[in-house]
């Protein structure tokens, strides 16, 4: 289950998206916060919003916190 794996956001490419792997596996280049929350549910984590995914210890905010989104 994706819950109980680290979910890491990578820090802003050039065209302001970022990374998003759950556990071992890259599941995508989000844009903003809802695209982080679609991923998370594609892998298995059916009760996340984008509160959860601000405040939650299993993310892992890397270079900038859930509003950097730009380089």
């Amino acid at each position: 289950m994706a819950g109980l794996q680290p979910i890491v956001i990578y820090p802003p490419a050039e065209d302001g998206g970022r990374r998003v792997r759950v556990g071992d596996h890259f599941v995508g280049m989000a844009y903003g916060l809802l695209d982080v929350v679609e991923f998370l549910r594609l892998a298995g984590l059916e009760d996340v919003d984008e509160e959860w995914v601000r405040q939650s210890v299993l993310v892992e905010w890397r270079d900038g916190g859930p509003e950097a989104w730009e380089h």
